[in-house]
């Protein structure tokens, strides 16, 4: 199994989730986006993969680099996308590996809204919730968070993604992708560590504005 970690300007804590995760997955991918910090020079510190951009490409990009590097990795099978700033948990990820297993599933997505704990932010509730009502595609999926950046895919889900909008947008393009694909999808509970850290990395409410008027635009010109 292969975790994919896009990287941009995360020095400050990108070694320490980088070695915490290595303690349970030693196969990490690291896709530096263009940092301007010393994020790349902490990835290699780690050990983990690092694949470079030389300008900064979004998220997306990032994140199709990162697939596209563990899938011609020998006997990749099962890859997760993974956040660097530290939110994501490694306890979250196993229980996705063996909830795959357990539902024969080729795609499980994290939902920070199937533990009723109150976690998330208030305004970013409404806008997570509210993004995922208005999707069709959510809908047709019965999703209850279509943007959760912790994700597993199967390497024939892996295979087929093809990820081509560059920022935040892409987790709407995963989404029509899933709906569209005929793959097995299922949600798993996950909590999300949201630190001060985090909390000032994390999109605002006019990022998600930005996400629904990209993909607009998307399906217009196509």
């Amino acid at each position: 199994m292969w975790l994919i970690v896009p990287v941009y300007n995360e020095a400050a804590v990108i070694a320490e989730v980088i070695d915490g995760a290595l303690e349970t997955f030693p196969n990490i991918v690291c896709v530096d986006d263009g940092s301007s910090d010393a994020s790349a020079e902490r990835i290699t510190a780690t050990g983990a993969h690092l694949v470079r951009h030389p300008v900064n490409l979004g998220q997306g990009a990032a994140l199709q680099t990162g697939v596209s590097y563990a899938l011609a990795q020998r006997g990749a099978e099962r890859f997760v996308t993974f956040d660097a700033d530290g939110q994501h948990r490694v306890e979250d990820v196993v229980m996705m590996l063996a909830l795959a297993h357990e539902r024969n599933a080729d795609v499980v997505l994290g939902s920070r809204f199937l533990k009723p704990d109150g976690q998330v932010p208030r305004l970013k509730r409404i806008v997570l919730r509210t993004a995922a009502a208005v999707s069709p595609t959510a809908r047709r999926l019965k999703l209850s968070d279509a943007h959760n950046g912790l994700r597993l895919f199967n390497r024939e889900a892996a295979s087929r993604l093809n990820i081509t909008m560059d920022g935040m947008a892409h987790a709407s393009e995963i989404t029509a992708f899933l709906a569209r694909s005929g793959l097995r999808v299922t949600e798993a509970p996950v909590s999300i560590k949201y630190t001060d850290y985090s909390r000032s990395k994390g999109q605002s409410l006019i990022n998600g504005v930005n996400i629904l008027f990209d993909l607009s635009l998307r399906n217009r010109n196509g």
